[in-house]
């Protein structure tokens, strides 16, 4: 993911609203979400090179997504995929703070990641840029390719409006997907003032400062994700593909969390 917008505990009847938009090279092959044949209790898309995924939910509640970091340190070509951080955590299914402490000691093999792991109880956080586990408190959360709930303005922009929808017709027993694809596709570059530094350039800067990035011929956001998690256990999985800006399919799942006793 590039993109994560996500109220954390806030609304009465949806413990999770999660928001986000990939961006990827087209080129990359790319699997569209769907229950895996290797682990049937994961939905979730697939990344067909690697082997990793970007989000993912299992049938008893444990939840990830990854971001990468975009920044000014080097990175290594050799590194891991980060998307597995995201599919082993989601096979295996670990208590979150479990997962974390152990992934502490093999971080630094990866190069620099933003990740979440959850469950309808509790979320994580972890980037390898500080090596330290931390508790995401109730609220409105956003992240991109900096630390959580860094300023940048896409992100400031996506938590705004995503505020703003669970203070208002979010509060409804009906949390409308629709809305927060709108809050997705949203395609309006930032200001050149507003723009973070992270070596790649003011053009690429530009080009990658929209929540939802048309890009090039290359780059673009390829899918948008709508996670909604109900106190009732219900869960909506809807995910949107795009090919260049365009959009080509809308993928929808429901599924009713298991507990941890059923087998």
């Amino acid at each position: 993911m590039c993109l994560i917008l996500f109220a954390n505990d806030v609304h009465p009847e949806y413990p999770l609203i999660f928001a986000g938009n990939r961006d990827e090279f087209y080129e990359r092959p790319t699997a569209p979400a769907g229950f895996w044949d290797d682990a049937p209790h994961v939905l979730a898309g697939r990344d067909l090179k690697e082997g990793g995924t970007w989000l993912g939910i299992t049938r008893r509640g444990h939840w990830a997504t990854v971001t990468n970091v975009r920044d000014e340190r080097p990175s290594s070509n050799d590194a891991p995929s980060r998307g597995r951080l995201v599919a082993d955590y989601l096979r295996d299914e670990p208590a979150p703070d479990a997962y974390l402490e152990n992934l502490k000691a093999e971080a630094d093999r990866y190069n620099g990641f933003n990740l979440l792991v959850g469950t309808p109880e509790s979320t994580r956080y972890f980037t390898n840029r500080d090596g330290i586990p931390r508790a995401v408190p109730p609220g409105i959360h956003g992240m991109s390719n900096a630390r959580l709930d860094a300023p940048w303005p896409k992100v400031e922009r996506g938590t705004s409006r995503l505020e703003a929808f669970c203070d208002e017709g979010g509060r409804s027993a009906d949390v409308s997907a629709d809305v927060l694809f709108d809050i997705l596709d949203d395609r309006e570059p930032a200001p050149d003032d507003r723009l973070p530094s992270t070596g790649v350039g003011l053009k690429t800067e530009r080009m990658l400062s929209p929540p939802f990035i048309d890009g090039d011929e290359a780059y673009g956001t390829r899918a948008s994700t709508v996670l909604l998690v109900h106190r009732s256990g219900q869960v909506m999985f809807l995910e949107r593909s795009f090919d260049h800006g365009v959009p080509t399919e809308t993928r929808d799942f429901s599924l009713s969390l298991r507990s941890r006793t059923t087998p």
